[in-house]
Parts: structure tokens; sequence; C-alpha cells
């Protein structure tokens, strides 16, 4: 394994040097969620962030997923992640199932409200949070605590994906308050971004990832890794 002192200290600037960030370490959460291994508000400027800008990481997170560059969801302990193509289907094959939603929902492995997120999803192709709430019937404000946890159960076993975002407009078209988070499911965007479907049963999935991240990160950084991909 490399030394510490061997590994890369990243600092960029642009999107064109985020993705081949990606491209390189193959994963990569928004904010430090392992010691010793990069992170995109670790390394790039505290002042880039929400400057509006070229070079704002804040927009450059859903133009990773919107232009295919790499999955995007809170895949990893409700943490939002981007992930290299290359890695993705082995991090599917880790974290997910080669289940349908709907058995797995027979099996009692999924909650109701995942299941109806996941078909309302499903049947609309790309959907921002504010018509999937009231598609699926959670638009009160009581539901919304369901709602969120519905959204992180199936981002963790990586059926559905961030895909973008949607801006919220008034009558004229103007751009009025906050943005949306649009999702789509796992299949629909990767099929759509062509990656890879890779058949591999979990055990080798992780060790494909770990010897991949052996050869990339530092020796506490793969340690902290295992215990993400389940030792």
């Amino acid at each position: 394994m490399k030394e510490l002192s061997e590994l890369k200290d990243y600092s960029i600037k642009t999107y064109e040097e985020a993705i081949q960030v990606i491209e390189e370490v193959g994963f990569l959460p928004l904010a430090r969620l392992v010691p010793e291994f990069p992170a995109l508000n670790t390394i790039t400027a505290p002042e880039s962030w929400h400057s509006d800008t070229e070079f704002d990481p804040w927009i450059w997170r859903t133009r990773f997923a919107v232009e295919g560059v790499a999955g995007y969801g809170k895949f990893i302990k409700k943490k939002s992640v981007l992930i290299s193509r290359d890695l993705l289907p082995f991090f599917k094959a880790v974290l997910g199932s080669y289940e349908k939603v709907e058995e797995r929902y027979q099996k009692g492995n999924v909650s109701r409200e995942a299941l109806t997120l996941y078909r309302t999803i499903s049947e609309q192709g790309v959907i921002d949070t504010r018509e999937l709430r009231t598609l699926a019937g959670l638009r009160e404000k009581e539901h919304k605590k369901v709602f969120d946890n519905a959204l992180l159960e199936l981002q963790g076993t990586m059926d559905i994906v961030i895909s973008g975002i949607k801006e919220k407009t008034n009558a004229e078209g103007e751009k009025n308050g906050w943005s949306s988070t649009s999702f789509e499911t796992y299949d629909s965007w990767s099929s759509k971004n062509k990656v890879e479907v890779v058949a591999v049963e979990k055990g080798k999935a992780r060790e494909y990832l770990l010897n991949h991240f052996q050869c990339v990160a530092s020796e506490n950084a793969v340690k902290k890794l295992k215990k993400i991909l389940g030792e």
C-alpha cells in the first residue's frame, strides 16, 4: 500500500479538474467522510462555494449527474457522495440488491413509503422533490420526515440517484425561490448514461473496490472504507 506521502494532495479550482479527481479516486464525498481521503469541500477553496460562478462546487455537484460524469446521491451513511462511472456498478453490487424493490418489500425489507416513491419515480422517469411528494400523497407537513426517510432508504440501496435540479419559476418563467432536487431510478440513469452493467456478486465487488482504494488511499482511509463497504 502507498505511504500517505506518496498520495496526491488534491487542490482544484475548475469543474474539469474535479472530473479528473473523481475518475482517479473513484469516490468523492461532498464533505469529509473518510480520514486522509479527498472530499469535494476539502480540495476546493471555501470562498468558491455558493459563489454562483463557474468555480462553484455547489453547482458542479448536480452537473456531474446531469452530464453522466458520476453517480450522485446519499449512498453512504446518509451523506452525499459522487461515484465514478467505473466504480458505480461495483458500489451498486455492494450496497444494493439484485432483487427488485417489490420483491424486497414483500419480504419486509423495504418500507411501504419507499415502495410508493420508487414506483412513482419509475413511472415519471425524472421527477423533482415537490412533485414527488404530491404524487406520493406525502405533501402534508407531518409527512415530511417519512418522505425524507424513504428517499434516504432508496438512496442507501442505490435504487435511486439524484439526477439534477429543477428551478422553481413563477408564471413568467423567472426563477423564483429554492430549486428542487430531481430523482431518477439507478437503472434509468445508468442506462441513459451508458454505465457498464457488471454482473458481480457482493463479495467480489467489495474485493475489487478495496483493491482499487489500496492504490489511491492511505492505510487509515482504507480501514474506514472497509467498514463503509461492510467488513
